[in-house]
């Protein structure tokens, strides 16, 4: 469809004027001249002439092929800018999952310590009461009292964690920040059906380029079109007075112009050059982009495979290390063994439950990077 709406403009000008062609002018669009109007010495020194005039005046393009095209680039562009707001709600649906995550990881540390901080405290009450029957040295006291402050400074720094993570989590759901959130399946990886192996064409940052390459395809097909005529519609009503506010006499003028630029020098020729450089960048671009995506969501894949092996290992190792934990208190209790041991298979029982806790939040995080690179768009 060719048909361009009108532009259409309103105005209201007041001017006066001793210059002869311009007085009597204006007493010829004011409909107001006499016989005595062509006396000499009033023609040669009319005196001041005020004239008020009220134009409205229209511009109708009509064959405009060059404009077309520019619409047309104009409408892509739009297309680019809502496929962009939808990459950039995805990725922050990304960010927001990764800080629920951080603070599902946050929550995991304070119930591992928690626990850790209950069988070291009792490690420390029975050694201090052996201490008093003279049964243990005072250094395994202090020992033992050290472990505990250094689980109960982890415990303080994870829980300020979790305070930190709910508050950067506010930040992006434009919440106001002191809330705590509380989160559901700790310690447990989240199911998933994503088995996409191969990155979407339709995925919206990957539109939004197409987009702009057809958009520049248009502009380089409307500067090719600028060579043609152009036919355009024109036309004015104005009424002019003496007087300010006056409407006394009016009058039109309608037309239609064929025009034709039959040569710019080099200027559209440059222009197309440009933007035609343009749209071989932007292509490529997009080609590197895929590419670059494939390589990512390779990758994502093979973390995942990694994280979900570690996953099963540190379940057996936490199980491993506990049943160490147990037998050690067992024979230190009967005297068997010294505090150093049951303090050292304290930390390992801690160390491997913080590493399963980080292999759960990598899986997690892993599948939701393979969902935001996968995501898809209907056209």
């Amino acid at each position: 469809m060719l048909f361009i709406l009108p532009q259409v403009g309103f105005s209201y000008t007041a001017m006066s004027t001793n210059n002869p062609l311009n007085a009597f002018g204006f007493k010829l669009q004011q409909k107001s001249i006499t016989a005595n109007d062509f006396n000499p010495a009033l023609l040669n020194d009319p005196g001041a002439t005020p004239d008020f005039t009220t134009k409205l005046e229209l511009q109708q393009p009509i064959i405009n092929m060059d404009l077309f095209y520019k619409r047309k680039a104009a409408a892509k562009q739009t297309e680019l800018y809502q496929y962009k707001t939808q990459r950039t709600k995805e990725y922050l649906t990304f960010e927001v999952q990764k800080a629920y995550l951080q603070l599902q990881l946050a929550y995991d540390a304070v119930k591992v310590l928690e626990e850790g901080l209950q069988t070291t405290k009792s490690v420390y009450t029975f050694t201090d009461n052996h201490f008093k029957q003279g049964l243990v040295q005072k250094s395994d006291v202090l020992n033992a009292q050290v472990h505990v402050s250094s689980v109960e400074s982890n415990l303080a720094k994870a829980r300020s964690n979790i305070r930190n993570a709910s508050d950067y989590l506010s930040l992006l759901m434009g919440q106001p920040d002191g809330i705590v959130y509380t989160t559901e399946n700790t310690l447990a990886a989240t199911a998933t059906n994503e088995t996409n192996t191969k990155i979407a064409a339709t995925r919206s940052d990957f539109l939004a380029m197409q987009k702009a390459i057809e958009a520049t395809d248009l502009m380089i097909l409307s500067g090719k079109k600028s060579y043609l005529p152009k036919l355009n519609a024109f036309g004015t009503y104005q009424l002019n007075d003496s007087r300010m506010l006056g409407f006394g006499a009016n009058a039109y003028m309608a037309g239609v112009q064929l025009s034709w630029d039959i040569f710019k020098g080099n200027r559209t020729k440059n222009a197309i050059a440009t933007q035609t450089l343009e749209r071989n960048k932007l292509a490529e671009q997009l080609t590197q982009q895929k590419e670059q995506s494939q390589l990512e969501l390779n990758k994502a894949y093979r973390d995942l495979d990694d994280a979900q092996f570690e996953i099963k290992q540190q379940n057996t190792a936490v199980e491993q290390s506990s049943e160490s934990l147990r037998i050690l208190q067992n024979r230190y209790q009967q005297g068997l063994v010294n505090t150093t041991d049951v303090l050292t298979a304290q930390t390992q029982v801690l160390q491997q439950k913080f590493t399963l806790a980080q292999a759960v939040y990598n899986t997690n995080v892993t599948k939701a990077q393979i969902q935001f690179l996968t995501a898809t768009t209907n056209k």
